[in-house]
């Protein structure tokens, strides 16, 4: 094993699939909120609570989000607004799953770098989501912003991953779904960005990675032995 080499992991939306997360919590609010919806009115709400969300991504209040929903969509019983992060920090990270694919390439490539995993967001939600899925199992070190008090794209959360591996930045590459976040972000501390783009997004930024995946598994081919 090489330990002088690494490869760092953006955690929602590359390791986890929070798209699906989202599916499962809005299945929650329907049974917690909701009586005998109509399937036609469940994939509009679906769509339009995921634009709520992603309008609030990576904002740790995600009252607006509900409030979005139940005005366009108006409940049996409303969640009162001092419950809805609490409702949202109790319910969301279990919906998260992880397929057993990721656990084995992680596996592979543990045999040969270290890994780890910088996150953005809070520390309770971020942990509940690692800790439930079991990825606190199989990585070196995980650094969540909260925790740290430093986020994605400042170069510094980076660098103290590089500090906490002992790994020089030109012998990491990191993965990751956000071009600003992460690509732009590690590229600031010297390291690699491997953008995981497994909808073939279009990259209509300046943003240029070192290289664009749409399968993690591809991930491989860049470890060097």
């Amino acid at each position: 094993m090489k330990d002088d080499k690494a490869i760092l992991f953006d955690l929602d939306d590359t390791l986890l699939n929070r798209d699906k997360a989202v599916n499962e919590m809005l299945l929650i609010i329907l049974e917690k909120c909701y009586e005998n919806v109509e399937e036609t009115i469940k994939n509009q709400m679906l769509q339009s609570f995921k634009g709520y969300d992603k309008a609030a991504y990576g904002c740790n209040d995600k009252t607006k989000v509900f409030e979005s929903l139940f005005d366009e969509f108006p409940p049996k019983y409303r969640l009162p607004s001092h419950d809805i992060q609490d409702f949202w920090n109790n319910h969301f990270p279990y919906c998260f799953s992880i397929h057993e694919n990721t656990i084995n390439l992680v596996n592979s490539i543990k045999k040969y770098v270290k890994v780890a995993i910088i996150t953005n967001g809070s520390t309770e939600r971020q942990k509940a989501k690692i800790v439930n899925t079991g990825l606190n199992n199989y990585f070196d070190i995980i650094i969540i912003s909260e925790e740290v008090g430093l986020s994605k794209p400042d170069k510094r959360i980076f660098e103290l991953a590089l500090s906490e591996l002992n790994v020089k930045s030109e012998d990491a590459l990191l993965v990751g779904d956000d071009l600003e976040k992460d690509i732009s972000g590690c590229q600031n501390a010297n390291v690699r960005g491997v953008w995981y783009n497994p909808h073939n997004k279009k990259n209509e930024t300046d943003i240029k990675p070192f290289a664009e995946i749409s399968s993690l598994d591809e991930i491989l081919s860049y470890i060097t032995y």
